[in-house]
């Protein structure tokens, strides 16, 4: 068993890899008045921690329509499990998977933040 500390020690690093590491709080707390947002179909809500192109480029239109479509699945519940973190294009990305006890597809939901901390992106596909 020469290889075993080789073996045990990418185990490590794998394991590593696999369990992402919560976001820091002020992200979380993003998140979730983000996700809270989109279940009451809160314009107002969604985009109070959005820099100026967010607030003016989502309309409350898009918001009803994200509310109309996930609403009724957050209702029966869903659960959020942070993935991610990354840098692009000098945005802080946040991953997170939805999965929603009406058993139907998963989902992911994408959060930008700008170098102030501000939501400058919010998708779920």
């Amino acid at each position: 068993m020469k290889n075993l500390p080789a073996i045990l020690f990418a185990l490590f690093l794998t394991s590593g890899l696999l369990h992402a590491q919560e976001p820091a709080a002020r992200v979380q707390t993003i998140f979730q008045n983000l996700m809270a947002a989109v279940q009451t179909g809160d314009h107002a809500a969604m985009t109070i921690n959005g820099d100026a192109a967010f607030k003016t480029g989502l309309t409350k239109e898009m918001v009803a329509g994200v509310h109309a479509l996930l609403a009724p699945r957050m209702k029966e519940g869903y659960t959020a499990t942070f993935l991610t973190a990354m840098r692009q294009a000098g945005y802080e990305v946040y991953l997170w998977k939805l999965s929603f006890k009406d058993g139907r597809d998963d989902m992911l939901a994408k959060v930008l933040l700008n170098k102030d901390g501000q939501v400058a992106g919010f998708w779920i596909n």
